[in-house]
Formats: C-alpha cells, structure tokens, sequence
C-alpha cells in the first residue's frame, strides 16, 4: 500500500505549545496555543496571527468551527466554553462544574456544541443560550478529543480506556475498545469519506478507523512529536498540531 506523503511546518515560538487545530471558516487553519494562552491563525500560504482571547490562564485546548460562523474553544483551566469571532472579538461561557477540565469541542448536528470533561469524566451539550447537558460515561474513560461523526452521532476518545466512544443526540453511549490498548488516543476528527482520524499520543501516530472498524496507522517523522489536535480539510489532507513546536501534515495515499 502507498504511503502517505507528511510535511512539517515550524511555528514561530516553539515554546508556544499548539494543541488543538481546526479549519476555520476563511480558510485558515486556526490552532490553540496551550502554553501562551492565546490561539493562532494560519493561512494557507503559512502566514501566522495569534489572538489572546479573555484569562489568558484559560489554556484554550481545542478549538473549533461553530454553526455561527465563529470558533468555539474549551477552557481547561477555568472550566469555560470561549467564542472567538475571525476578527478577534471573544466571548467566553462559565460552565456548571468545577474541575472538570473541559478538553476538545465540536459542533453536534443540532445547532448545539458538544465537548468532554476529562476529569468529569462525561460528555457535554451547550446549547447557543448556554444551557448545558452533562452525560456521564460508564466507564473511566478520561475522555479528551470529540467529532460529530458522518452518522450524526459524536464520536470521542477515551485515552485512559484505550478505546473510542459514540454517542447519540439524545444521549445514548457505545464504546469500542482499539487494538492498541496503550495508544493513548488523544484527538479525532470525521472522516468526509467514512470513519474517523485520531492522534495516537502515546504511539507517536495519526490513525484511521473505518465504518467497519478496520485501523491504520501512520508513524510521525519526528520522535517524540506527541500528537494532538487535528483537521481535515476540504481537499481531504490531514492535519495535527504537535506539541513538539510544529504542525503535521498528512495526505492519504
């Protein structure tokens, strides 16, 4: 089988930590940077401005494409959802737990945004009046990265279970344990094609599961990258924020 061709962009400021990445809706690719509590836009011809939105002790982990037209981001440190405008303009949500470190977020098929809360160990809903829903997990799932899945259900990681999660609009779960218990999966994004991408952090891996169930994966160039958030864009490529200090890029074969 061909393998798929990986490019890496540098960022600036190494030191920044960028985490979780999305495609926005200009164009951009826009990228959390844990460590400098601020988020990054990336234009195609490799451009960069950074945007430092609100508490600026927020750690916005991951970020994400909104119905509204705006980027969504998870707070983890101040257990807040943030809006941020493609002008800059922020708005930031307080969410009813404490401690719950509100970890990767997504936009549902019904007009509301889903995340995980890695130590609350559950899935939320907000709604666009602020109004949220928890869903506990049935197991210690840790969950981190979520995706509204092709089959209008969301789809999540669990890296302490080793294993993936499903849930429906209306609150039903279903878990699936991966081949590599230790992989530690940490991101996942849709497919437009069937399936799922995810970080594999602990493996140094982008993987794919399909529809079926059947996964691939495909080491990193880099030792040690520890791979986290990631998009796909329209054309199909792949793309992951390492904490390394660069971003990875993957076109499938």
């Amino acid at each position: 089988m061909p393998q798929p061709t990986i490019r890496e962009t540098v960022l600036p400021d190494p030191d920044c930590g960028p985490y979780g990445i999305a495609a926005g809706p200009d164009g951009a690719l826009w990228v959390t940077l844990v460590r400098s509590g601020g988020i990054a836009r990336v234009s195609a011809d490799g451009a960069v401005r950074v945007h430092h939105p609100g508490d600026p002790a927020s750690r916005p982990l991951v970020v994400t494409a909104g119905p509204d037209g705006a980027l969504w981001y998870a707070g983890m440190s101040n257990d807040t959802v943030g809006r941020v405008d493609v002008d800059g303009t922020h708005t930031a949500y307080p969410l009813p737990v404490v401690g719950g470190f509100p970890s990767m977020i997504t936009a549902g098929p019904d007009e509301a945004l889903w995340f995980t809360l890695h130590q609350a160990n559950a899935v939320g809903r907000i709604a666009p009046d602020g109004e949220v829903t928890l869903h506990p997990l049935p197991t210690a799932a840790g969950p981190v990265g979520i995706t509204l899945g092709v089959d209008g259900a969301l789809w999540f990681v669990e890296i302490a279970a080793g294993q993936l999660g499903r849930i429906t609009t209306d609150g039903r779960i279903e878990e699936f344990p991966l081949p590599d218990r230790a992989a530690r999966p940490h991101a996942i994004v849709a497919d437009p094609a069937g399936g799922c991408w995810f970080t594999e952090w602990a493996a140094n891996r982008i993987g794919h599961v399909t529809a079926g169930g059947h996964v691939d994966g495909y080491d990193l160039p880099t030792p040690g990258s520890e791979p986290h958030g990631l998009a796909v864009l329209p054309d199909g490529t792949v793309h992951a924020a390492l904490e390394s200090g660069a971003i990875a890029h993957l076109t499938p074969a």
